[in-house]
């Protein structure tokens, strides 16, 4: 059964850091492209970061350089490490694998998490 379990999420003031975790199905893991994709209340959802097959990381334009993308291939588990967060990165955070197009501008995927809120208060 393919699994994708998400933690890491919260509230937390602006400048303030977390680390979102999505531990996958060993069966999922790294054979697809990989990454987080975020919805915020009434607007549409949007691809945040990327890793490929071959390890290469790619960002939206609104997070380089404060987010980072990694994995721990002995646990099957991708981060987010979000730094200086920001209000508007306030959301729902999505870990998505086998992601349709293996850009920052893919919206959809073939396994998705549940979903982890993060919160980000000015």
């Amino acid at each position: 059964q393919v699994q994708l379990v998400e933690s890491g999420g919260g509230s937390v003031q602006a400048g303030g850091s977390l680390r979102l975790s999505c531990a996958a199905s060993a069966y999922i893991y790294k054979r697809y492209c990989m990454g987080w994709l975020r919805q915020a209340s009434g607007k549409e959802r949007e691809g945040v970061a990327i890793v490929d097959l071959y390890g290469t990381t790619s960002y939206a334009d609104s997070v380089k350089g404060r987010f980072t993308i990694s994995t721990d291939n002995a646990k099957n588990t991708l981060y987010l490490e979000m730094n200086s967060l920001k209000p508007e990165d306030t959301a729902m955070y999505y870990c998505a694998i086998g992601l349709f197009e293996c850009t920052t501008q893919a919206r959809a995927s073939r396994y998705r998490g549940q979903g982890t809120q993060v919160t980000v208060s000015s």
